[in-house]
């Protein structure tokens, strides 16, 4: 039987994935485990980073061993995990500490003051990437201050996708996008020495690894990890790139002649526009957002929101705690059940709510690490699904918000992610940007971004726009278009949602302060 497999890992912050494809792009196969991370005093969230390998061998066996003749007829295995955070490993490749994940909070007061100060300028102009605390370059810096045991222990500063990568291969690297992003300038894709003394880490410089392209490089399984997965040892393992990145080539996002943006709304929100080369990535006055390299020079710059879905599901939560106070037990996955079309039906502009209900602030577009969700213009008479709608349409603002700090909105929209199942947040989206939104067919983009730049890696694709429009495009469902009333609308509604977040700044920092002093 010929080899006619590709294999991706997407080790995410809530599963870990493992994901087969045939070479035509369609998903044949799946194994998956539910990961697991908790939360530390002071805001700190941490994951067992041997935990986090030993489940990624497993569902790469469980998934060897359901597809017959696997280790005869996979080509590559290819790894995509979640972004940001902090991975240390000491001289002999064990873990220095558990993980940090991109949800801890513990360094919010060096990002302020980094953020308030002369450094913030030389960050923001070498990496276009805006400064907040779920960052490696955040991280790092609060540890030098505050732990420096875990720095005198550390020989490489990973992120979870190179930590896999590190187990997989024995090879010490970053790719591009996630190395670009926090440390590189994006001129030259070459880590920046201005960056690191910026964020008063110049003497940490020896912790960063090498930094790979996946589509031109690969490493070989190891004989241990061949055993541990049931892959054959010697597999070309390539290290994709973040998360994200791999959902945009997954969504078809690398593609210059479309003009398209991609918008994920899963538990947090990124919004995407394609950018083909360093001289037209767009700065912003906000100091915000990512520009995360491509392989090949091109561009994803992103806006990110902090919390999406995160937004409904808590309100959903407070809902079924309501009826269950009441006797009567709902879980919010019943509640879904005939939403959107409540959502539709419902008066807008009867509340105006700020979807920043994530602990850790929001990111995107601006950064602030104590912004928090806000409902604003309740009376008497604003109604549950009147609330509902409220909480939707701050979730549409807030995209719109995040695609206007990049520059013109694209001329379509691709949209990924757990929302985009609900026809309510699509068709409000479309309207919101005024542009054709159109939803992806391909359930684990990242898993599949990961393997096509693994498929470029092998020479059968030429480049990454060529496996998007072999593997992408025939997976893209009819458009929803903008319903003009509605586009006039939201048109209203942006002026008063961006008049009310550019004033809570004050607020928010008055009640962090009387929070920390309550404690």
């Amino acid at each position: 039987m010929s080899k006619d497999l590709l294999i991706g890992v997407d080790a995410g912050t809530s599963v870990i994935k493992a994901v087969a494809f045939d070479l035509s792009g369609q998903q044949i196969a799946m194994a998956s485990r539910r990961n697991n991370y908790h939360s530390v005093p002071g805001g700190g969230v941490e994951q067992n980073m041997a935990t986090t390998w030993t489940d990624t061998a497993a569902v790469l066996r469980e998934l060897a061993e359901t597809i017959p003749n696997c280790r005869n007829r996979v080509l590559a295995l290819a790894i995509t995990a979640q972004g940001d955070g902090t991975w240390l490993v000491d001289r002999d490749n064990e873990p220095v500490h558990h993980a940090w994940l991109w949800l801890d909070a513990r360094s919010a007061d060096t990002v302020r003051a980094i953020s308030s100060s002369s450094a913030i300028n030389t960050i923001y102009g070498r990496t276009a990437t805006g400064l907040n605390v779920c960052q490696m370059r955040s991280h790092l810096a609060w540890m030098k201050q505050h732990a420096p045991e875990l720095i005198s222990r550390a020989d490489a500063a990973l992120h979870c996708k190179d930590w896999l990568y590190l187990k997989l291969t024995g090879a010490r690297a970053s790719d591009v996008s996630e190395a670009g992003f926090t440390f590189c300038d994006y001129r030259t894709g070459a880590y920046s020495p201005e960056v690191l003394e910026a964020m008063g880490i110049a003497d940490l410089a020896h912790l960063l690894p090498p930094i790979v392209d996946g589509t031109r490089q690969a490493h070989p399984l190891s004989s241990e990890a061949a055993a541990a997965t049931a892959l054959p040892s010697g597999l070309p393992v390539v290290l994709g790139g973040v998360d994200v990145i791999c959902c945009a080539i997954g969504a078809g996002l690398h593609d210059a002649s479309a003009k398209r943006g991609v918008t994920i709304l899963g538990s947090t929100g990124m919004h995407m526009r394609f950018v083909p080369s360093a001289s037209d990535v767009v700065r912003n006055a906000d100091l915000s957002g990512y520009t995360m390299p491509f392989p090949g020079g091109t561009f994803a710059q992103m806006q990110t929101n902090m919390a999406a879905t995160l937004n409904i599901d808590w309100v959903l939560g407070l809902a079924a705690d309501m009826l269950a106070s009441a006797g009567v037990e709902r879980s919010p996955s019943e509640l879904l059940v005939g939403l959107d079309d409540r959502i539709l039906a419902a008066l807008t502009g009867k509340a105006m709510y700020l979807p920043f209900i994530s602990s850790a602030g929001e990111r995107g577009p601006f950064c602030e690490p104590d912004a928090r969700a806000s409902l604003t213009g309740l009376d008497q008479t604003t109604n549950w699904a009147e609330l509902l709608r409220a909480i939707f349409d701050g979730l549409i603002l807030a995209s719109r918000d995040c695609y206007a700090a990049m520059g013109n909105i694209p001329e379509e929209i691709h949209l990924t992610g757990g929302a985009a199942k609900s026809k309510a947040l699509k068709k409000l989206l479309a309207s919101a940007l005024n542009a054709p939104v159109k939803t992806v067919a391909q359930a684990e983009a990242g898993a599949a971004g990961a393997v096509m730049m693994a498929g470029v890696q092998l020479g059968l694709f030429s480049d990454l726009t060529e496996a998007s429009r072999k593997w992408v495009d025939p997976l893209v469902g009819d458009a929803e278009f903008p319903d003009p009333a509605l586009a006039a609308t939201y048109d209203t509604l942006f002026e008063t949602y961006q008049t009310i977040r550019k004033a809570m700044p004050p607020v928010w920092r008055a009640h962090s302060d009387a929070r920390r002093k309550l404690q």
